[in-house]
Order: C-alpha cells, then structure tokens, then sequence
C-alpha cells in the first residue's frame, strides 16, 4: 500500500459517491496512474482547511492506496514527501490463551470499567483469558437514570454519576476520540475499530478530530460488555473494591514506604467477599479517592503530579462559529467550531482551555455529597444552543499542594466544599459573568448568555474559589484569548465553578517495561486515575497495554517487545 498525505480537494457535492470519484481523479492524477493501474484506495484521515477566509473550504485527506507494481510508483515519487509505503496499522493481539485458566488465581482481575478497564478486559477475553471486572458502579443503563436524578432532582447516588458506573467519567462527556499521545504502534486505530463494531458511527476511523457523543456512546459500550461475557469473561457491578491482599516480600519492613512490598493475591470487597488473583489490572478513575487511601494504607508506591483547576466558560455557539469559520460558520459540511487556546501569564502560571464542548451543555459531576464540581459534555449532534470548555490554570505539587501523594486530593475537597456552600447548598453551582470576574467583582444577573448547567447556578463572585495568583493569571488571559477569538471575553459570557477533576493528581507509579506497580508485583495500574492517560482514546491505549502487559506475565515472557 501507498500513503499519500495531504491530497486536498475543493468541498462540493457531499455525497459519498461524488466524493469518491473525485478522490479517484485525484489519487489518479498524483500517482501518474493509469485507471486500471489503481487497484483501491481508503481513507485514512480527513481533516478541513477554512483558514482563507476569501477562498472555498478545503478537505486535506490521506488516503492508502492499493497500484499494480507498487515499487514502480514509490521509486519514480521518491522526492515527493507526501507520497510513501503506508505504514502497518494492525493490532497485533498478544499469545491466546493455550487453555482457559482452571485455577481461580489465575483469572486476571480488572478493577474499573471505564476506557482503560474497558478495553484491558476486552483483549483479555478476546485471548481467552476469561477475566472478572470489578465495577463500583451500576450499568450504563441504571447510571444515566442515577445521572439524571442529581441533574434533575438534586438526588445524588454516590456509587452511580458522571464519575463511577459502567463506561467511566469518559462516558458523560463529548466522547471524543482523539489524543496527543506517542502511539508508534497505531493502538489508538484499534480502540476506534472496536468501538465502530459495537456500533460507533464508522467515519470515526477518518474524520479528524472524531467523536461519539454522550447517549451514542452508551450502547457502544454495552455490547462491548456483551462481547466481553460472551468471551467467558464476568463483569460485576456494585462490586467495590476497598481492599488489596499483598503477601509481603522476605524481609520487608512494616512501614517500608518504597521497595518491594510484596506480590499482590486478591482483593476485597465492600461485602467481605476475597477474590483471588495474583494479576490485578488497577484501572481506576482519577474520583476514585477512597481507593487512593486504600493504597496509601497498603503502602502501594504512588506520587503527587500536576493538575489543572478552574473554571466552564459558556457562550453561544454562533458566536464561536463565526470567529473560527467566518463566512463558513454553519456550514453542514464542518459543523460545529472548537478552539484550543493558551497562554503563559506574566507571574508564570499557564492558562488554557480544556475539553472544548461544542454544542454542549455543562453538567454536574460530582461523586461525593455536598461537594459541586463541573464538567462538559456534547451529544453527537453538537446542537445545543452554548459552546463550552473549562478555562483552567495548571498546578503542581511543589508550589500549591506540597504533603504527599494525597495532598492534591486534600486540595480539590476543600474547593469542591467551597463550591458546593457558594451555590447554596443544594448542587447549584456558584457562576460569574467574564466581565464582572475581570473587573473582580460579584454578579448580580445574567445577561444574554444562559448558563446550561444543571441543577442551576448562583450568581457570585468566583475568585475564592481558586489561589490568587491562579485568579490573576486568569483575569490576564481572559482579554488574550478574545483578541484569538472575538467575543470570547465578552462581558455576559458565564463562568461556572469549579473544574477540579481535569486529571488525576498522582500517579500509581509502574515500571515502565512490565507495567507493574514498582513495589507490588502482580499489580497493573493504568488509565487516569493511575496517571498514565488523559481521555477515552489514550485510556483505551493503555488498557490494551496493560493486557498485553499481564499475558505476558501470564505466560512468563520477560520480553518487552509490544510495550513500545
């Protein structure tokens, strides 16, 4: 197969089948091709051009393409960059099962059934492992009616939310699929192959910067589930973890805090039930914080890292449309506009945007009685009225949360306590308009923006809500970003605290070739509440690596080979 990157083609008639002769004309024409030296072709990623504002949209693909006497074409395009062999793409599974394990033992334990749980259960089922997923949380069915319950009637269920249930915080989000992970190894074609056989929309494989959606991913997830059984795996709802039997090693100390600790055997539940396993996929999410004590307790090795805190920013997503696309903006063949945008403030904090939701709405995320906490979230359509994003500032251990591996969760307690007596008690959460924030005074009322989370919001003034010097870098970026995109430090648009979960603050350090915990033996953590991914692709990465990971461990290989 041949690879050519950067194949535009002018935006006409949509239809899949005009675009595919066109795309034909055009591989055609780029390779010097005979039509009946063209064998096939696929699209591997289409992305759109509408910088010129003063010239017709772009798409810009990359195609494979399948010629008679490849060598022949490669040999006479040597000079042209964007023409080369297409690089393997495959998922190469790791050694099937030889026989399904017979000991209990043997059956590896997944603990979590977010992305990185998801997708390490589902290639150790699909290699015959059989293994036993552990999920804290209901299904995706019971979780959305418990979601709903605090959306609608301020009725948290604390085991069942946006943060715990089947499909992870990742499933009441955007759903995106895209990363800025190394992935030499193209993993992240895979978790989007599976994904598009449980029934995602197919054009996630090409289009750029794909995504699911919400209640689309739902169902996605369930029948994975279903496969995962059919497998001869178990998944085990309501099934909470809150210890991890560790047989020590020879001559360790009590109060070892680094080292070896031992080899792990198992791991309790909330009901007293010990399941054996001497392979245990640690795949936890990053709200997962009575878990994180737990492994602090058994001396588990973990270490603080940074994070991200702040605030949703909101405003209409006509308004984001324009200053993206200009004469472009509605335009079916684009759709909704996004941004990313940063900047360095003067007293050295970064400022940015995180987990843009275009078309979306904000929406109520905590896991914990009153504590408030906000996320984003879009459904595939991205057809709601706002745009919105969390605007946040970066911290690190050192400077805001010294103390330990726990004391960033210490720190979001306390602000995610804050919020929740700001907004009134009752999950509302506390908001501000841009303007007011800015000039660092409180609001009194709404302008022409309307705040899209629910259970409602209370108007207020936001800036104890995060360290000073974070408020300053804020109020000095918010300016900045309006001169990037016009309109967005427009004094109406709302701010809507606080944004706290953006990533796990430690991390459940592992050797970086078997994937073990580097005092635990036995011990795979992995995903983002481990520290090791920030989203559904990179979590479904890792997930694919930890059970390449424990069957290599399995069947005693000491090699690395697919750890690259």
């Amino acid at each position: 197969m041949i690879r050519i990157t950067e194949l535009s083609l002018p935006w006409g008639d949509p239809t899949e089948t005009r675009t595919q002769d066109a795309l034909r004309r055009a591989i055609l024409k780029r390779l010097a091709l005979r039509e009946q030296d063209l064998e096939g072709f696929t699209v591997y990623k289409r992305s759109h051009d509408a910088r010129r504002k003063d010239r017709e949209i772009a798409f810009v693909y990359i195609v494979d393409v399948a010629v008679r006497d490849e060598a022949r074409v490669l040999a006479a395009l040597r000079d042209d960059r964007h023409v080369m062999p297409s690089p393997d793409t495959a998922f190469h599974p790791p050694p099937a099962a030889p026989a399904a394990p017979a000991a209990p033992a043997e059956r590896p334990l997944v603990v979590g059934f977010g992305p990185c749980g998801l997708f390490a259960a589902l290639v150790l089922a699909q290699q015959g492992y059989r293994p036993i997923v552990l999920e804290r949380g209901r299904d995706v069915r019971r979780r959305t009616q418990d979601t709903w319950g605090l959306w609608r009637k301020r009725t948290l269920t604390p085991e069942s939310n946006v943060q715990f249930g089947e499909g992870g915080a990742g499933l009441f989000s955007d759903g995106k699929l895209y990363s800025q992970i190394k992935d030499p190894r193209h993993l992240g074609r895979q978790v989007m192959r599976e994904f598009v056989r449980a029934g995602a929309p197919p054009e996630i494989m090409w289009v750029n910067k794909p995504h699911i959606g919400t209640f689309r991913l739902t169902g996605v997830v369930a029948r994975m589930r279903e496969e995962i059984i059919a497998a001869g795996g178990e998944v085990r709802f309501e099934s909470k973890v809150v210890d991890l039997l560790i047989d020590p090693a020879p001559g360790t100390p009590s109060d070892a805090s680094q080292g070896t600790v031992g080899e792990v055997r198992g791991v309790q539940l909330d009901d007293g039930t010990v399941i054996a396993s001497r392979h245990v996929v640690l795949a936890l999410g990053h709200s997962s914080r009575d878990t994180f004590r737990m492994l602090e307790r058994r001396k588990v090795f973990m270490e603080a890292k940074p994070f991200a805190i702040g605030f949703r920013i909101e405003h209409p997503q006509s308004l984001i449309d324009r200053a993206r696309l200009g004469r472009f903006a509605g335009h079916p063949a684009i759709g909704a506009a996004d941004y990313k945008l940063v900047h360095h403030a003067a007293n050295g904090r970064s400022v940015y945007s995180f987990c843009m939701c275009p078309g979306g709405t904000v929406v109520a995320a905590t896991s914990e009685p009153q504590r408030v906490v906000t996320n984003g979230m879009s459904q595939y359509s991205r057809n709601e009225r706002n745009a919105n994003a969390g605007i946040v500032v970066g911290i690190d251990p050192e400077r805001d949360f010294p103390g330990g591996p726990l004391a960033g969760i210490a720190l979001q307690e306390r602000l995610e306590s804050l919020a929740f007596e700001m907004g009134g008690g009752d999950y509302s959460a506390p908001a501000q308009l841009v303007g007011d924030f800015i000039a660092g005074r409180a609001s009194t009322a709404l302008g022409e923006v309307q705040p899209s989370y629910t259970p409602g919001i209370t108007l207020t003034d936001l800036a104890p809500l995060l360290p000073p010097d974070a408020v300053a870098a804020m109020r000095e970026a918010l300016p900045v970003f309006g001169r990037q995109i016009r309109g967005f430090d427009r004094d109406d648009a709302v701010l809507t605290g606080i944004e706290t979960r953006t990533s796990s603050p430690l991390r459940i350090t592992r050797d970086a070739d078997t994937l073990q915990s580097l005092n635990v033996s036995g011990l795979f953590p992995g995903g983002e509440g481990a520290g090791y991914a920030g989203g559904i692709l990179s979590a479904g990465v890792d997930g694919i690596k930890l059970a390449e990971a424990v069957v290599r461990s399995l069947r005693g290989d000491t090699s690395q080979q697919a750890c690259a």
